[in-house]
């Protein structure tokens, strides 16, 4: 890309301040990149809870010139070109739409309830072979992703792939603009965002808006769709059923694969895909039609779609060993998605240090050469320590790096690894899946034992956007990352809260306040139970510590006084009808004497906890505790001439008492997906998913028990399957005995005796697995809400019960 000022300002319907000759060669909305140049234009998106114009100062600074902007900050105006628009989103979609006019090859656009990306993925790698392919990077298919996808476009690229997603009415029309695409893939239709739509009809009218201007539409022939496409779109239809469609195929399963027999026009011809499951066999068969579509010879279709493969759209978080965390991306090699993951490694970098190890890009659309200097360019941008380069053309052009070890191939860096040291570093591992790089993930990775709880980082950004949204753009935002962040993990949860620029975090101890700062975590961290013998060590590491008491409050006045501080923050809490921890009205006279002529300390807030915000049928309670806070708190502000932040408001607090935001709210449960309210659980999303595996499956005979205490017995031929996780893990005994089940394979398996410390037994005589298989504990499906109501318990509960020693890996998508 490389653009004049000029050309876009019409474009974008921008008033322009500034030099409009300059030149801009890349696009951003993350003031937090390490790719920001002074080649950037920066479109400064805002929204209800976040507006990126505060930090166009903070950019300037660091060398980018060019903005997109609703308005021009205080006392930014002639310090760097501005281009002034109403909206930025709508900008940034219309800059996205002028740039894909200037191109004119064959544009696939994707969209569907489910199946977008793993066909997105399939297709590029079936049509590589023979196209320089852009396609979306992972999963953005949203109203920012798709635009920021298609300006990933150059003059070397000769196939465009691109997936479009919406949630509600009135969207796609923006996507449809912008992609424009001449192929048009419509996949299954499922629940996905069915909130925000009137019924599956008005779902399906609103997706097949992408293709109003498409030259054909491939999809699975199906009677509303039928009706609703638009008669002037030629369609490409499949069906199993239906021999009036384009291609009718019958199926037949043949071990771990399935079998196609394909009928089309006066062709027919057999193919083997890989799988088994509904989903994956729809999504190879629309690839198959695109094929179809194309020109694609039976044999050539033949020979390349048995070659298709599992999708991996996660980006990984693994503790390693010797001090390391990994990155795990080690399945894809491009561009794009190369820029992705090293933005997400700064957002995730457990040590200061980092090294990257890199495959062959793949699929770069740019000359050979040019692409290696882009590339060194980026980790150069993002301040890579260490490169570690594999394959052939990266050795090529290894000059191109500074600090780079080469390798011709994986086996050779494999054979090499003893002599290389990894140790107190963050790695990321990101390289095209003919490398294998899962090799180097297994030689680098902390060995545990197979049972995970993976954390969805989309998921938890979802749940923080969602409560962000319930605040006044003015309230701040402290979460609660106590108890090792509701059991999900505190560091990698506290850096990410980071990276969306929360006001403060909450823990409850010390202890895990240290941890995050000694991590390198820089928000301001309260400690809303601090022991009075961790005052010094809360000094030290610069934490705020909650202070409930007049005795703890004249304990950290004297250390304060004899470490001759000024100002250092701390919190008062006052009890309000909690009755546990603060002080109450009659304490107040004395602590404001106290703190009087306190030079040492500054009250940085005042707040209270709310007992029943979660219960409506305690709402005058909760009212009341909410008028003694304002009373108690103005008291205090008043006779202390201070300003301080003020808080009551948890979780549910949020939802139900909104007009009590105060200056600032405190986020738990919530952000990992929980909700007392039904109504509201629809709208998080699921963060923690406890996945295990089938150590050993035995049958056994009618009157034959199974564990401790013969707990269950038999009545006929049984398959009982043994899993490696128990109590000590975190699985409440009474889940067991026939009350709780997991999940293997979509199917439920009744956990059948005595959960033991290190095991549970399951029945899967129904259930067709093996040994091996994956298992899920919790997740969606049971959901920890579901279990906590079953064992007459909360979720919090069952959240924080997992051990320490079940290892926790956070991705995102």
């Amino acid at each position: 890309m490389s653009l004049k000022i000029q050309h876009i300002i019409p474009e974008i319907k921008a008033v322009f301040h500034g030099n409009s000759e300059l030149e801009i060669d890349n696009v951003s909305i993350d003031s937090r990149s390490l790719q920001n140049n002074s080649g950037t234009l920066f479109f400064a998106l805002s929204g209800a809870n976040n507006d990126a114009h505060q930090y166009i100062e903070d950019l300037i600074s660091k060398g980018v010139q060019n903005f997109v902007v609703n308005h021009i900050p205080n006392n930014l105006e002639g310090k760097a070109n501005f281009l002034v628009v109403e909206n930025t989103l709508n900008a940034l979609q219309d800059f996205a739409s002028f740039y894909r006019k200037s191109f004119h090859f064959p544009i696939i656009g994707i969209t569907g309830s489910n199946g977008k990306t793993i066909v997105k993925e399939w297709l590029n790698f079936l049509l590589s072979p023979d196209y320089n392919i852009i396609r979306s990077p992972k999963s953005y298919n949203s109203q920012i992703g798709v635009p920021l996808s298609v300006i990933s476009i150059n003059e070397k690229h000769n196939l465009g792939i691109f997936e479009a997603g919406i949630s509600t009415t009135n969207e796609m029309e923006n996507l449809e603009k912008i992609i424009q695409p001449t192929i048009g893939i419509l996949t299954n239709i499922g629940s996905a965002h069915d909130e925000g739509f009137l019924n599956l009809e008005e779902k399906i009218t609103e997706k097949l808006r992408l293709f109003n201007n498409s030259e054909i539409l491939i999809y699975q022939k199906n009677n509303l769709v039928d009706s609703i496409v638009n008669q002037k779109t030629k369609t490409f239809t499949w069906s199993f059923e239906d021999d009036k469609a384009d291609v009718f195929i019958t199926k037949k399963s043949t071990l771990d694969k399935t079998q196609l027999s394909i009928k089309y026009e006066a062709i027919s011809f057999d193919v083997i895909i890989p799988f088994q499951d509904k989903a994956s066999v729809e999504n190879a068969i629309n690839c198959l039609m695109t094929l179809l579509h194309l020109g694609y010879l039976p044999e050539v279709i033949r020979e390349r779609i048995q070659l298709l493969y599992s999708v991996e759209m996660r980006l990984k978080v693994k503790n390693g060993n010797n001090n390391t965390a990994i990155i795990d991306d080690s399945y894809s090699s491009d561009y794009q998605s190369l820029k992705i993951a090293l933005d997400f490694l700064e957002q995730q970098k457990q040590y200061k240090k980092k090294t990257i190890i890199l495959s062959d890009i793949i699929q770069s659309g740019l000359p050979t050469d040019e692409l290696y200097t882009k590339v060194s360019e980026l980790v150069t941008s993002n301040e890579i320590d260490r490169i570690i380069g594999i394959g052939e053309e990266i050795s090529n052009y290894s000059e191109s790096f500074k600090n780079i070890i080469t390798y011709k191939n994986t086996p050779d860096f494999i054979a090499d690894f003893k002599n290389l040291t990894f140790e107190n570093e963050t790695i990321l591992i990101k390289g095209a899946r003919i490398f294998q790089f899962e090799e180097i993930t297994s030689l680098l990775e902390e060995k545990t034992h197979e049972t995970v709880l993976e954390i969805n980082l989309n998921a938890i950004s979802h749940n923080l956007n969602f409560f962000k949204s319930k605040l006044k753009p003015e309230t701040k935002l402290m979460v609660m990352v106590k108890a090792f962040g509701y059991g999900s993990g505190g560091f990698e949860i506290a850096k990410l809260l980071e990276y969306h620029k929360v006001d403060y975090l909450g823990v409850a101890f010390a202890d895990e306040g240290i941890s995050l700062k000694s991590a390198g975590i820089t928000l301001p961290i309260m400690v809303l139970n601090p022991e009075n013998t961790s005052f010094p060590a809360i000094i030290e590491h610069n934490l705020e510590p909650e202070i409930y008491s007049i005795k703890g409050l004249r304990a950290f006045l004297k250390i304060a006084d004899q470490k001759n501080l000024q100002h250092f923050p701390v919190h008062i809490k006052l009890d309000t009808g909690m009755h546990r921890l603060g002080f109450q009205e009659n304490d107040l006279e004395e602590l404001i004497a106290t703190l009087k002529n306190t030079p040492s300390i500054k009250v940085k807030s005042i707040l209270s906890h709310m007992a029943t915000s979660d219960d409506l049928k305690h709402h005058e309670f909760a009212k009341s505790q909410i008028a003694l806070f304002e009373k108690l708190s103005s008291r205090i502000i008043n006779e202390l001439s201070i300003n301080p932040i003020r808080h009551i408001l948890n979780t549910s607090g949020i939802s139900n008492y909104p007009e009590a935001q105060y200056d600032m709210v405190r986020l738990g449960i919530g952000l990992y997906g929980v909700s007392n309210d039904p109504s509201e659980t629809k709208y998080l999303e699921n963060v923690g998913t406890l996945k295990s595996i089938i150590s050993q499956i035995r049958t056994i005979q009618a009157g034959e028990s199974v564990g401790y205490g013969r707990r269950f017995m038999a009545e006929k031929e049984t398959k009982i399957a043994t899993i490696p996780i128990g109590y000590a893990d975190g699985i409440p005994r009474s889940w067991g005995n026939e009350t709780g089940y997991i999940m293997i394979k979509n199917q439920k398996a009744n956990i059948v005796g005595s959960v033991c410390m290190d095991m549970l037994m399951v029945n899967v005589s129904e259930v067709n697995c093996s040994e091996g298989d994956s298992v899920i504990i919790f997740g969606e499906n049971p959901n920890v809400t579901y279990i906590a109501e079953k064992l007459g318990t909360i979720p919090y509960e069952i959240l924080t019960g997992i051990s320490h020693r079940v290892k926790r890996i956070f991705y995102r998508e």
